[in-house]
């Protein structure tokens, strides 16, 4: 009885959805039939009903990994239980458990992701399901069509993740089938409203946050309450846990869904809209979901656990009543945010009419000329970029103050550091240099300047591992936590190797020509994603060259001083070497893209690609000029630092080493001289 009551806690969530989507649709009148091209009733009510429910399928999933990744208790390899904080048992039989409810739950999202394809294609062409020449044209769909190949790519993902889960044993395991489903809300962000639009990028990252953020609230939620059964004296931990992260996602959808509704509202008259309406009813849903997580917070979870580490039934029976109207307005929201995506916002998403060379190759309109005030009044914002910075920040921030508070010292000035990296950040990649980076070659080589060889020096001085490593507190049930997690990324054999100075070098030397005379540069100008894997690529690349020269956190093999210095000036000279190439080039790099701007500003594409070769030299030298001054004092002060011990320990036991050295000049003087004090002869 208690296993079927769990299944219907998911139920309930799934019917809500459901009901939701229709009353949704009822309002907006986005299922009625059409005029000409009509699919059919089934088509028209069963697509957002089936999107909705793969939604909560891929929730589930990703949920349900989650809570193995970093947050359910396992037990050891022996069959015994582990200890929780303060001696309490754990119970650990939850966790093969959360496993197979995410592989069960992928499954269910492949086969809805088969039938959401078809509909899909149905509604498109305006015609029934079946019927002579369908599957050809769905063919067709899948092979030519853009939205057509990503829909076969969500299925084929949702499908290897089912069986990356179905094989997952271990966190690591778990990890890495989360990283696949992820790949599939990476494509699903593509979709609806966001293809065409003028803000494209700003509209996916938004929609990309909000998938994320949802699917790790509504689906962790949900396998905690399906689990319910096995989690036994687990449930206080597993609770506490999630409710930290439950607190972060509420943040991550709220922001994305203003931006979002910034976007297609078009000012304060698109709230009388039907489209507005529903806007109206999911904010609410989310304001009491909201509620119901600080009452969960406050006045439940303290009370989970009885001092011998057993349930409270009280309080586990008021949390899991909680939980299921919580599920049931999680299954509300969803089916509201289908219904929002069916039906026309205000501002149309349609393509943009009648573009210029500019807004036909970049997406957006040419800004002005870089003059003056332009430099700080332009603007490109890159939404994941920056929410990431923000809660950098944040997180840093509350580390520190938890040393403080523990009454350890952390230094002011790492703390500044790495507030000033973030926004350096922050400002490169969504500033004015993220707006003219996008039109001039030059441009965006000061951006990757700044990303490879600036920011990071920030952040190598401000310490963040270290700081973590200090802040964060160990668990001791076979669980992994952040500061597990964050050791055994640190200590696996492919931090080892990248982090090697070595390898560090030539990854942080090579991977410019790599990137830019490859399609590559390419895919990061006229992709989203391939953007977003560049600035990553470079912040970390620049990172662990940083780390293995001045760094504080942990490095593998960080050399001596004078080698690390040899280094630093080869990679130097590869650098020239590299602004040499540009200066003195005369092919001009994607010319599809800086050749078709249709500029009536500044130099020529081939001119301004040679400036930024002129640049990528000039500017290059600074920060390495910075950081050999860094080496070099940090090599001082490491010699005083042995000099200080040396003479501490001269104080207190003497000069061995000189009396050592002392003793054997008067031996060997003694077996020179020859007996009775004569001195040699020589001949």
């Amino acid at each position: 009885m208690l296993a079927q009551w769990n299944v219907v806690r998911l139920v309930v969530l799934a019917c809500c959805g459901a009901v939701a989507v229709v009353v949704g649709l009822l309002i907006s009148g986005a299922a009625a039939p059409s005029v000409l091209g009509d699919p059919g009733t089934v088509v028209r009510w069963g697509l957002p009903i089936t999107r909705t429910l793969a939604q909560l399928a891929a929730s589930v999933t990703v949920g349900a990994l989650m809570l193995a990744i970093a947050v359910l208790p396992r037990r050891s390899n022996t069959g015994s239980p582990r200890t929780v904080r303060q001696g309490r048992p754990a119970d650990g039989r939850a966790y093969p458990a959360s496993l197979a409810l995410a592989g069960a739950a992928a499954s269910v999202w492949t086969a809805l992701s088969v039938v959401q394809l078809v509909l899909t294609y149905a509604s498109i062409a305006g015609r029934p399901v079946g019927g002579p020449g369908f599957g050809a044209e769905l063919g067709l769909f899948v092979g030519q069509v853009s939205l057509g190949r990503t829909l076969l790519g969500i299925t084929v993902v949702t499908a290897l993740t089912s069986a990356v889960t179905l094989a997952a044993a271990t966190p690591t395991g778990a990890a890495w089938a989360a990283v696949t489903g992820s790949t599939a809300l990476v494509l699903q962000a593509q979709t609806g409203h966001t293809a065409g639009a003028s803000n494209h990028e700003l509209a996916v990252a938004a929609s990309l946050l909000h998938l994320a953020g949802a699917a790790v609230w509504i689906g962790g939620l949900a396998a905690l309450a399906a689990l319910n059964g096995r989690l036994g004296a687990d449930v206080g931990p597993a609770v506490a846990r999630f409710s930290p992260v439950a607190a972060w996602c509420l943040v991550a959808v709220a922001v994305s869904g203003t931006v979002t509704a910034a976007l297609r509202l078009g000012g304060t008259d698109g709230l009388l809209t039907r489209y507005g309406a529903l806007l109206a009813a999911k904010v609410a849903l989310l304001g009491l979901l909201g509620a119901l997580g600080w009452a969960h917070r406050r006045s439940v979870i303290p009370h989970l656990t009885t001092p011998a580490g057993h349930r409270a039934p009280r309080a586990t029976g008021l949390l899991w009543r909680l939980v299921l109207v919580e599920l049931a307005l999680m299954g509300a929201v969803s089916g509201v945010a289908v219904a929002l995506s069916v039906t026309p916002p205000p501002v149309s998403d349609a393509p943009i009419s009648d573009p210029t060379p500019a807004e036909l190759v970049t997406g957006h309109p040419l800004p002005p000329a870089p003059v003056g005030a332009a430099w700080w009044t332009e603007w490109r914002w890159d939404l994941l970029l920056t929410a990431g910075c923000a809660a950098g920040i944040v997180v840093y921030l509350r580390w520190a103050r938890r040393l403080r508070r523990r009454g350890d010292a952390w230094p002011v000035t790492r703390t500044v550091s790495w507030v000033l990296g973030m926004v350096l950040l922050a400002w490169t990649t969504s500033g004015s240099l993220a707006a003219y980076g996008h039109v001039l070659f030059s441009v965006h080589m000061v951006q990757h300047m700044i990303l490879a060889m600036v920011v990071p020096i920030f952040l190598v001085l401000a310490a963040p591992v270290t700081l973590a490593l200090r802040a964060l507190p160990g668990r001791r049930d076979d669980s992994r936590g952040p500061r597990e997690w964050i050791l055994t990324l640190v200590n696996s054999r492919v931090a080892q190797i990248l982090g090697h100075p070595l390898v560090a070098a030539a990854n942080f030397a090579l991977s410019m020509v790599v990137f830019y005379y490859t399609g590559l540069f390419e895919l990061a100008l006229r992709t989203y994603a391939g953007h977003l894997a560049m600035v990553a690529h470079f912040i970390l690349a620049g990172y662990l060259f940083v780390n293995a020269l001045v760094g504080i956190d942990p490095s593998p093999h960080r050399p001596a001083y004078p080698q690390r210095l040899l280094l630093l000036l080869g990679t130097m000279a590869f650098h020239a070497f590299f602004g040499v190439t540009l200066m003195g080039g005369e092919v001009l790099l994607v010319p599809d893209w800086f050749g078709n701007l249709g500029r009536d500003w500044g130099p020529t594409a081939l001119a301004d690609q040679q400036r930024g070769g002129a640049l990528a030299w000039g500017l290059g030298e600074v920060p390495t000029i910075a950081l050999a001054i860094i080496v070099a004092l940090s090599w001082a002060r490491d010699d005083e630092r042995t000099a200080r011990r040396r003479d501490r320990q001269v104080d207190r036991g003497g000069d061995v080493e000189m009396d050592e050295y002392n003793a054997m000049l008067a031996h060997l003087a003694q077996r020179s001289t020859p007996p009775h004090g004569k001195p040699p002869s020589h001949t």
